[in-house]
C-alpha cells in the first residue's frame, strides 16, 4: 500500500508541478500575455511623393494586362513604389521617413487603387518604426480613407485609419503630392 501511495504522489509531482510552473501559459503555442494597461493613440500628418516620371522615378510599373493601356483608368497595371514622405508638401522639407510597397489598379469604372504600403519611419521618436495600410484608395476623390492594419517597433500591434487629400497631381505625368493624417491605436 505505501507503494501505490508513493507511486501516486510521485506521479502528481511529475504532471502537476510542470503545469503549474507554465503559469499562464495555456498550450506549447500559446501564452496569455498580461494586458499592458490602456492603448495608445497617436496621430500623424506628413505628406507623400509619387513620382512617375523624370529621371528618378520613385513609382515604376512592375507589371501591366494585355489591355491596361488602352483602359482610363489603366486597370491591371501594378506599381512599385519607394516614396519620400515629408513634413511639408514642400518636396524639400524635412524627409520623415518612406512609403515603401506597391499599389494596382483594381477599378475599371473609376481610378480606384488597391495599396499595399509600408510607411517607414527614418525621424523622431518612430525612427525604425512602420505602419502598414492596405485597401481601395479612390484616388479621385477629395477625401479618401483606407485602413491601418499592423504596425512594428513602436507600432507594434497597430491599428487605425489613415485620411488622404491629394494636394497637388499632374495629370500629364501622374505625379502627385497627398497628404495623410493617420490616427493609430497601438
Amino acid at each position: 500500500m505505501a507503494k501505490a501511495e508513493v507511486s501516486r504522489l510521485l506521479f502528481l509531482l511529475v504532471t502537476i508541478i510542470p503545469l503549474a510552473a507554465q503559469g499562464s501559459r495555456l498550450y506549447s503555442w500559446a501564452n496569455q500575455l498580461e494586458e499592458s494597461g490602456k492603448d495608445k493613440v497617436t496621430n500623424l500628418q506628413f505628406y507623400f511623393h509619387d513620382t512617375l516620371s523624370g529621371k528618378n522615378p520613385t513609382a515604376v510599373k512592375v507589371a501591366q494586362a494585355a489591355d491596361s493601356e488602352k483602359s482610363p483608368t489603366l486597370f491591371g497595371s501594378v506599381f512599385m513604389v519607394d516614396d519620400a514622405l515629408t513634413e511639408t508638401a514642400d518636396p524639400k522639407s524635412k524627409l520623415v521617413g518612406r512609403a515603401q510597397g506597391l499599389y494596382g489598379s483594381s477599378c475599371k469604372e473609376e481610378l480606384g487603387l488597391l495599396m499595399a504600403m509600408s510607411f517607414c519611419f527614418e525621424d523622431g521618436p518612430y525612427k525604425d518604426s512602420t505602419i502598414s495600410m492596405i485597401g481601395k484608395n479612390s484616388a479621385m476623390n477629395p477625401v479618401r480613407e483606407m485602413p491601418i492594419v499592423g504596425g512594428t517597433g513602436m507600432f507594434r500591434m497597430a491599428r487605425g485609419y489613415a485620411i488622404a487629400q491629394t494636394h497637388w497631381f499632374d495629370p500629364k505625368t501622374g505625379d502627385a503630392i497627398v497628404g495623410y493624417n493617420v490616427t493609430v491605436v497601438h
